[in-house]
């Protein structure tokens, strides 16, 4: 879900100050708080600082914005969206494949801002066996309730990690032994003669612009999906699920 657009499912909300902070208290997942622009007095601040100090994404923006999200009509400047499914690190989804003897098979988004289509990834990676997805915090769709339903219950069951950065956490990855292997229209190397039976990470890059510089300098290997019709790239989630699928095959 775009951050300027107004949500396109109804998502479980928790508004106002005490509200906020009480589930903040009691370690409730959330996917992002969203804060009134230049509203700064202490009770807000230290809202905000308890949410950031959880990792939550804080989002200023206008008061309307607010006022259109609002159920209640009292939000008192604070709104946290609630999180379909609490979040795993990427420490969680390597143990993951450790503990099923196999080699780690990640989805890594980069910047999947449609919810629809980051359910639909979520769902077909639990699907073809992988072993975790992971987004980043910012420019991304979260685990919110239109996720969750349309991976069709995927996310109970599939890890999804969150990080601040993509770039660096290829390096990490990287380090940790696995290929990276990006999609791109341009890819020195066709789907099918990557191999794609080692420890890997596939990259899919957003919607509109693909995968950003810094993300495509990260991977080992560019791949492209053999195109035969008219149009000349498929949908993400689409990609990511011929990418998967081939994955599946060559590791039997």
């Amino acid at each position: 879900m775009r951050e300027h657009e107004a949500r396109s499912a109804p998502e479980e909300l928790i508004e106002g100050r005490n509200a906020v902070t009480e589930a903040l208290r009691a370690g409730t997942a959330i996917d992002k708080l969203y804060v009134s622009r230049g509203e700064t007095d202490h009770t807000l601040g230290r809202i905000i600082a308890q949410a950031k100090k959880a990792g939550v994404v804080v989002v200023e923006c206008d008061r309307r914005k607010l006022d259109a999200m609002s159920e209640t009509h009292s939000h008192q400047g604070v709104i946290a969206v609630a999180a379909a499914q609490g979040y795993a690190s990427v420490e969680d989804i390597l143990r993951a494949a450790a503990d099923r003897g196999e080699p780690p098979l990640v989805v890594v988004c980069d910047e999947i801002s449609d919810p629809h289509n980051l359910g639909a990834i979520i769902r077909t990676a639990e699907c073809a066996g992988a072993h975790g997805v992971i987004i980043p915090k910012r420019r991304s769709a979260g685990l919110t309730a239109v996720v969750a339903k349309t991976s069709a219950g995927a996310v109970s069951y599939l890890p999804v990690a969150r990080v601040p950065n993509i770039p660096a956490l290829l390096k990490d990855l990287q380090k940790k032994g696995l290929w990276i292997f990006g999609t791109a229209a341009e890819g020195d190397k066709s789907l099918y003669e990557a191999d794609l039976r080692s420890p890997a990470a596939i990259v899919i890059g957003s919607e509109g612009d693909g995968m950003g510089r810094l993300v495509r300098e990260g991977c080992d290997f560019l791949v492209s999906i053999p195109m035969k019709g008219r149009i000349s790239s498929l949908n993400a989630s689409a990609a990511a699920a011929v990418l998967l699928y081939e994955a599946l095959r060559q590791r039997g």
